[in-house]
C-alpha cells in the first residue's frame, strides 16, 4: 500500500515529522517497509532561475547559434551561447547556471559546465522543457510571461510536488487501513491514546449537497441481493471531460498512478482517499436510463476495456442497462459505457458488493484492478453515500456540470453493527498486560467503536462498518495492541510453555543425516519451483496432472508429476554456464488428481549426476560420473536409513536409457538410470545425466519399522575364497545373486563381482565371472573342510540354475 506524506498529513490535525509517522506507523501494526523522498521532477529543479534575454545576436561562426546576454538578477549579465531558433531579445526564459544540475524527460543527468562554442564562451544554458523534465517538446526554449520575476528560483515559479512515499506492507485482513482517511485515522487514535488529548481526523466530508435538477434520473434495481447489497448513484450533466488541474495529477503521481483525465481521476482519487471503489459510466449508454445489478448468463460475450472479448460466467456479477451488461461489477468496466472524451454526462456509481463474489470473478478474469482488491477484502457499506456526495462535488467543481438527479441509494436491508465481547481478563490473557478500563475505551472510541455496556469483568462494544474483519473478542485484543504499540508488549519474567511432541522428528532427523552424507560427497542441494511446464509431458500423464487456473504465465502452468524435468532445468541452466561437473539433490514433492477436488502429493529425494564424480587434480584426472556411482550412493543412502535392499529389478521406464528398480520387501523404493538422450534434448543437454528418484515417504515409513540390532565383533576370522564361472553372454549378475543365495549357506556373510572377462577361447557367447565369497562362523575357526562343502553347495547351485562351467 502506497501512501504519501503530504496527502496524509491533510488528514491529520497536527504535524508529523516523517520519520516519526514511519515510526508510528509501524508500531500500530502498519509496517512501513520503505520511506522514500518523493520528487515530481528529479532533482526538483534546484540551480535553475528565471532570466531575461537582454541582448540577442546570431553567432559569427555559426548560423544556427545565437550568442545571448541573460539577465538573472546579479550584478553581471551572462553569455550563453544558445542553439534555440526562436530565442529573441526581451524573453523570460529558464536558464540553468553552470554548476547546476538538469535532469531531462529521457536520458542521463547532465551538470552544466563553462564551456566555448564556436569560439564564443558559454555560462550555462537557456532550457527547453524536456531539458529539464517538464515536458516533452524540443522544439525550441521555453518563453515564459512577461510579468514573471527575473532572478526568482525555477522551483519557486512551477512549483514541482515534493513529498515522501510510504510503502506499507499491509496484512491481508486490513482493509480499513487501505485508503489515506483510513490510515489517518489510526494514526489519530496513536495519538490520543498517547498524547493523553482527542485527536481527530480532519474528514473531507461536506454537508453541503444538493441536486441542481432533475433532469437525468436513472432508476436502479438490484436483482442479486446477496451479491449487491447496497448501491448508490448520481447524475452529472453538462461535465467536460479534460486534463486534471495540477493539483490532482500531483496527487496521483506521488503514489505512481497515470492521470487519465479530470473525471477517472477523481474516482481514482476518491478510491485512495477513501477506499471506497467508484465508477463512471456514460450516461448516454445506460439504454433505459436504468441501472440493473444482476447476473447474466453463462458465457455471454462482453468486451471490456481493454479491448479483449471474455466470456462471462453465470456468477459474475454484471452492471447492465435496460438491454445489455456494462460493466463487470467492482471489477472492470465495458469498452462502450466508459468515461470518453467527448463525453457530457455520467453516472457515479458507488457500491458495496461481496467480497467473496468480486474475488472469484476478478480470479477467473485474470483482472487484478485497484477496486477489486478493495472489494474483496470488504469496503465500508455505510460510507457509499458520503462518498459519492463527494466525489460529484468534485466532478462539478473541477469539470463543471450539474448535478441532475437526486441521489438514489438502494439498501434493501440495511445492515447492523456486529456486537463484540471481551473480558478483561481474555485481553490479559492474550495480551500480558493488564489494561485499565479507562485506556480500553480511549483506544477503541478513539478507533470509532461505540461501548454498549460495561461490568467489572468485561465490556461489549459495536464494531464500525469499516472493520468488517472484527468479529471476535481476540480482534478486539488486536485492536488494543496496535494503538498501545506493538512495541510495548510485555516481556514477562518466567516464561510458561507446555512440552509438545514432535511427530515429524524422524522424518527430519534422517533427512538432515542423509543430506549432510551427500554435502560431504561433494553434493549441492538445490530447489526447483514445483509449479512447472505441461510441455515437458505426455498427453496421458498430463490426464493426472494438477493445472493452474491462474498461472503466472503460459510456462509455469502445473503443478509437477515428476520431480524430473525441474532438476534438469538446473542442470541445464548450470551447463550454460559452464559449470559442467554437476552434483544435485533435492528434497521435494510430485502432484497428482484423480478428479475435481481429489488431489494427492508425495515426498521424493532426488539425486542428479553429470560429468566428473572427482576434480581433476595434480595426481590424475578425475573419474567420470557413471551408473554404478549412482547406485553406490543410493545403496549408501539405504544403509544410513537403517534398512536393507530386498532387490533390483530392470526397469522399462521411456524416461532412460537404461535403468533398475529398487525394492525393499513388497515396495518400490527408487529408480536409478541414465536420462534417455531424448528427454536429455528438451533442456539442450549434450552429456549423460545419471538419474535418482528415491520415494522418501516410504523410505521413511520403512526406516521407523526398522529394528537396530548391536552384536559383538566375531572373534574368529572371516574366510575368503575366489571362483570363476563361465556362463552365457547375456545372463545378468542378478541371477548369480539368486542361485548363490538359493544354496542356503547360513555362514556365507558377503558376495561380490570382481571381475569380467570375454573371450572366444571361453566358447561362442561366453563369459566369466570372477566372485569373491566371505564366510565366518561365530562360534568356531572353519576348517578348509567346512569351506570346501559350502562352496560346494554354491557351485552345485551355479551348475544347475546358470548351466555355468567352474574354470579351473
Amino acid at each position: 500500500m502506497t501512501i504519501s506524506y503530504n496527502w496524509l498529513s491533510e488528514y491529520l490535525p497536527e504535524t508529523v515529522a516523517p520519520e516519526e509517522l514511519s515510526k508510528i506507523l509501524t508500531s500500530i501494526g502498519l509496517e512501513v517497509e520503505t520511506l522514500e523522498k518523493y520528487e515530481e521532477l528529479k532533482g526538483g529543479l534546484q540551480g535553475l532561475v528565471i532570466g531575461e534575454v537582454m541582448e540577442c545576436e546570431k553567432h559569427p561562426d555559426a548560423d544556427k547559434l545565437s550568442i545571448t546576454k541573460v539577465d538573472i538578477g546579479t550584478s553581471e549579465l551572462l553569455q550563453i551561447v544558445c542553439g534555440a531558433p526562436n530565442v529573441a531579445k526581451g524573453q523570460k526564459v529558464v536558464v540553468a547556471t553552470v554548476g547546476s544540475t538538469i535532469y531531462p524527460s529521457s536520458g542521463e543527468p547532465m551538470t552544466m559546465k563553462k564551456a566555448k562554442i564556436r569560439g564564443a564562451e558559454s555560462f550555462g544554458m537557456i532550457c527547453a522543457e524536456d531539458e529539464i523534465g517538464l515536458g516533452t517538446g524540443h522544439a525550441g526554449i521555453m518563453i515564459l510571461p512577461a510579468d514573471t520575476k527575473v532572478g526568482s528560483p525555477a522551483a519557486n515559479y512551477f512549483k514541482p510536488n515534493e513529498d515522501f512515499i510510504f510503502e506499507i506492507g499491509l496484512t491481508p485482513n486490513r482493509m480499513d487501513a487501505m485508503s489515506h482517511l483510513g490510515v489517518a485515522k489510526d494514526v489519530c487514535a496513536y495519538l490520543t491514546y498517547h498524547n493523553k488529548k482527542e485527536t481527530s481526523v480532519k474528514l473531507p466530508f461536506k454537508n453541503d449537497f444538493k441536486a441542481d435538477s432533475n433532469e437525468l434520473p436513472i432508476s436502479v434495481a438490484i436483482e442479486n441481493k446477496e451479491a449487491c447489497q447496497r448501491y448508490s448513484g448520481v447524475s452529472i450533466k453538462g461535465v467536460t471531460v479534460a486534463e486534471s488541474p495540477t493539483w490532482l495529477k500531483q496527487k496521483l503521481k506521488s503514489i505512481g498512478l497515470r492521470p487519465i483525465n479530470n473525471i477517472v481521476d477523481i474516482t481514482n482519487f476518491i478510491l485512495h482517499e477513501t477506499g471506497q471503489p467508484l465508477h463512471a459510466f456514460d450516461a448516454s449508454q445506460i439504454k433505459g436510463n436504468k441501472v440493473i445489478v444482476k447476473n447474466v448468463a453463462e458465457g455471454t460475450p462482453f468486451i471490456t476495456l481493454d479491448e479483449k472479448e471474455r466470456k462471462l460466467s453465470a456468477e459474475d456479477l454484471m452492471i447492465s442497462n435496460e438491454s445489455e451488461p456494462m460493466c463487470i461489477a467492482g471489477v472492470f468496466g465495458g469498452l462502450t459505457s466508459g468515461v470518453k472524451n467527448t463525453t457530457t454526462n455520467i453516472f457515479l456509481e458507488s457500491a458495496w458488493f461481496s467480497p467473496t463474489s468480486i474475488r472469484k470473478t476478478s480470479f477467473r478474469h485474470g483482472l487484478r484492478t485497484d477496486a477489486a482488491t478493495r472489494f474483496e477484502k470488504g469496503v465500508d457499506i455505510s460510507n457509499t453515500v458520503n462518498v459519492l456526495k463527494r466525489a460529484a462535488l468534485l466532478i462539478k467543481e473541477i469539470a463543471g456540470g450539474k448535478i441532475a438527479s437526486d441521489l438514489i441509494d438502494v439498501y434493501p436491508a440495511p445492515k447492523a453493527k456486529a456486537e463484540v465481547t471481551i473480558k478483561y481478563a481474555y485481553l490479559k490473557k492474550l495480551s500480558g498486560k493488564n489494561y485499565p478500563a479507562a485506556n480500553i475505551k480511549i483506544i477503541l472510541t478513539s478507533l470509532g467503536f461505540e461501548l454498549i455496556k460495561e461490568d467489572g469483568e468485561q465490556m461489549s462494544y459495536t464494531v464500525p462498518y469499516s472493520k468488517p474483519d472484527i468479529t471476535i473478542a481476540a480482534d478486539i485484543v488486536e485492536e488494543i495492541m496496535r494503538i498501545d504499540g506493538l512495541d510495548n508488549v510485555e516481556i514477562p519474567s518466567a516464561i510458561t510453555i507446555s512440552p509438545s511432541v514432535e511427530t515429524l522428528a524422524h522424518d527430519a532427523m534422517y533427512k538432515e543425516k542423509i543430506a549432510n552424507y551427500l554435502v560431504g560427497e561433494g553434493f549441492n542441494e538445490i530447489f526447483t519451483n514445483s509449479i512447472t511446464n505441461s510441455a515437458y509431458f505426455a498427453s496421458e500423464v498430463l490426464q493426472t496432472t494438477v493445472k493452474m487456473i491462474n498461472n503466472l504465465s503460459e510456462e509455469l502452468n502445473v503443478m509437477r508429476p515428476s520431480m524430473m524435468e525441474t532438476g534438469l532445468e538446473s542442470i541445464s541452466h548450470n551447463l550454460n554456464r559452464k559449470n559442467v561437473d554437476l552434483k544435485f539433490f533435492e528434497f521435494g514433492k510430485t502432484y497428482a488428481t484423480s478428479g475435481v477436488g481429489s488431489y494427492s502429493e508425495k515426498q521424493h529425494l532426488t539425486i542428479y549426476i553429470t560429468g566428473k564424480k572427482t576434480i581433476d587434480s595434480w595426481k590424475g584426472k578425475g573419474d567420470k560420473a557413471d551408473f554404478y556411482f549412482a547406485k553406490a550412493v543410493f545403496e549408501k543412502i539405504i544403509e544410513l536409513a537403517g534398512v536393507r535392499l530386498t532387490e533390483y529389478m530392470v526397469s522399462n521406464n521411456t524416461k532412460f536409457d537404461s535403468a533398475i528398480e529398487a525394492k525393499i520387501k513388497k515396495y518400490d523404493i527408487a529408480t536409478i538410470g541414465s536420462v534417455d538422450k531424448k528427454t536429455l534434448s528438451t533442456f539442450d543437454i549434450k552429456q549423460p545425466v545419471f538419474y535418482i528418484d528415491i520415494d522418501w515417504e516410504q523410505l521413511i515409513t520403512l526406516s521407523k519399522k526398522a529394528k537396530i540390532e548391536y552384536k559383538e565383533i566375531s572373534k574368529f576370522p572371516a574366510v575368503q575364497r575366489d571362483l570363476a564361472i563361465v556362463v552365457d553372454k547375456g545372463l545378468k549378475y542378478e541371477q548369480v545373486e539368486k542361485a548363490t543365495k538359493n544354496a542356503q549357506v547360513n555362514r556365507l556373510q558377503s558376495i561380490s563381482l570382481f571381475d569380467i572377462f570375454e573371450s572366444e577361447k571361453l566358447g561362442a557367447n561366453k563369459k566369466s565371472l570372477a566372485v569373491n565369497f566371505v564366510f565366518l562362523d561365530e562360534e568356531k575357526t572353519m576348517t578348509d573342510k567346512d569351506i570346501d562343502a559350502m562352496m560346494s553347495k554354491i557351485i552345485a547351485s551355479y551348475e544347475k540354475e546358470l548351466q555355468a562351467e567352474i574354470r579351473k
